[in-house]
């Protein structure tokens, strides 16, 4: 962004405390800035309020006014010179700060960056996903940047890196002392360059490796068969996502299933129009979604994309998973396919975050602003609300007694050690360390197992599905076989109705 120069006087006499000036201009420096970057939306809004709001229009100006003379003040007088870019991205975050709005939010470079990335659904990298803790290790170690998993076929996965692999050295840089974003900075790049990585894996194996970046696209769909139903795992909604589970409906035909667990837990959303596209794979026809704002142009009432008709007939039963990590897209199918009554919801309550939004940008950085909030086909709005399930089903929860014994597990590092030192453990040794840990820190001897299982499947390629321990895919699975499908479906009730009857429920009670 250019430094903007505006005439201003060098006051005689300050008459409110500067504190507060520094404060106005934080809000106010943006609505300039924005003006200037955005002209085609924000023309619309200004001549908007020009015409029917004409007090607002000049209370606009005054402040813009106001804005030009601190701004050039700070600049001029300031004890210390200023980077213009710093009160710049003040300014902005303090303006979206003020709307109390998690989801309308200034995003620097490296954020819209790391946004277009994932709703474009590519990126220029080496395919591996990674996390570097934020602080030196507890046994005073070197915190390397630690592969969490290679994406399939990209560079990094078909060199052979593995989870738990660590990266120590990037272009001859140490990645101890970078933080992750920089690191992932480093790692992405055209494609067709090289990255030249030094590997740790375990304690002793070191070896120097190059690769070549290539495009990455962004994981959107994991699926498999569970027996004769088809498991599909919807990760995040890019433009990518719709022909991904196209080629898994298609799998499932070709193995001739007979029913359709959809999982969305812990989906955060992503792109609207993929939400649409995926539901129009469920749906003959209707509504999907509606959109409502203050703003007339916001308006829409979403149906099934008739480019991308229904592949899945409407005899075959869907459950639903959620929960309180499914949020935004997720919650549009979730919610869709519900009111449609064209799926059986299992799980926990989800996010609730029934609000939609566009993402302008400002040069390299950029603004992420709510327009409208959507309602389901039944005309709900979930927005902090969430869509209850139709079968509840959690995980089992832990008291404080065994939240403190988990802690000292978690401290004492027993699992990841045993990991590491016993990579081709047998089930009956694995099955023995349990007990042996059930003994020693009471507690649940299932929790354990699962617990060594993540363990080991964070130092290899996780599996699609866990049936042994997902309590909610059992009973998803068990719906399914139940043979009641059908049963289930003529009593479930719509979004709307559920809200109306909670409504009155509250009603009674404060009677």
């Amino acid at each position: 962004m250019n430094d903007m120069e505006f005439p201003a006087e060098k006051p005689q006499k300050r008459k409110i405390p500067f504190s507060w000036i520094w404060i106005a201009s934080t809000v106010l420096l943006c609505i300039v800035f924005a003006f200037a970057s955005v002209p085609g939306v924000l023309a619309q809004v200004r001549d908007s309020v020009q015409i029917e709001q004409p007090d607002n229009a000049r209370r606009i100006r005054r402040y813009a006014d106001t804005i030009q003379l601190v701004f050039n003040y700070i600049q001029r007088y300031y004890i210390d010179e200023v980077d213009s870019k710093v009160m710049f991205e003040g300014a902005m975050h303090g303006l979206f700060n003020a709307l109390d709005d998690p989801y309308s939010v200034f995003m620097p470079e490296s954020e819209m960056n790391e946004l277009a990335d994932t709703t474009q659904g590519a990126f220029g990298g080496v395919g591996l996903y990674v996390n570097k803790p934020s602080a030196a290790r507890a046994d005073g170690r070197p915190a390397f940047l630690e592969v969490a998993a290679p994406i399939e076929n990209t560079p990094g996965w078909r060199a052979g890196i593995n989870p738990g692999d660590q990266i120590i050295r990037i272009n001859d840089e140490p990645t101890d002392i970078m933080t992750q974003e920089e690191a992932v900075a480093r790692l992405r790049g055209t494609p067709g360059t090289d990255v030249n990585l030094v590997i740790r894996r375990g304690e002793r194996i070191e070896f120097p490796i190059t690769l070549t970046r290539a495009i990455i696209e962004v994981p959107t769909v994991r699926h498999a068969m569970i027996d004769n139903i088809g498991f599909l795992n919807l990760l995040t909604f890019t433009p990518r996502t719709v022909d991904r589970t196209v080629e898994a409906i298609n799998y499932f035909r070709e193995n001739n299933y007979q029913g359709v667990v959809l999982d969305v837990r812990n989906n955060y959303g992503g792109l609207l129009h993929s939400a649409i596209d995926i539901a129009s794979l469920f749906l003959e026809s209707g509504v999907v979604v509606s959109t409502r704002s203050r703003i007339p142009a916001e308006n829409h009432v979403f149906n099934t994309n008739t480019r991308r008709p229904s592949i899945v007939p409407a005899d075959i039963p869907i459950v639903v998973l959620i929960n309180r990590g499914s949020a935004s897209a997720s919650e549009i199918v979730a919610g869709a396919l519900k009111d449609r009554g064209r799926a059986y919801l299992v799980g926990e309550r989800t996010f609730g975050k029934g609000s939609v939004q566009q993402v302008y940008p400002l040069d390299a950085a950029g603004f992420k602003i709510t327009t409208a909030r959507y309602f389901t086909p039944s005309d709900a709005n979930i927005d902090r609300i969430g869509i209850p399930p139709d079968r509840l089903v959690r995980f089992p929860e832990f008291t404080d007694a065994d939240a403190e014994k988990l802690n000292s597990l978690i401290n004492d590092n027993r699992i990841p050690s045993f990991v590491r030192d016993n990579q081709e453990a047998s089930p009956a040794q694995i099955e023995t360390f349990a007990r042996s840990l059930e003994s020693e820190y009471g507690l649940d001897l299932t929790l354990l197992r699962r617990l060594i299982r993540n363990e080991r499947n964070r130092t290899t390629i996780a599996p699609v599905y866990d049936l042994e321990y997902d309590v909610q895919l059992q009973e998803a699975v068990n719906i399914i076989n139940g043979g009641n499908f059908a049963e289930l479906m003529q009593n479930t009730r719509t979004l709307k109705a559920l809200q109306e009857e909670e409504t009155e429920e509250e009603s009674v009670q404060f009677s």
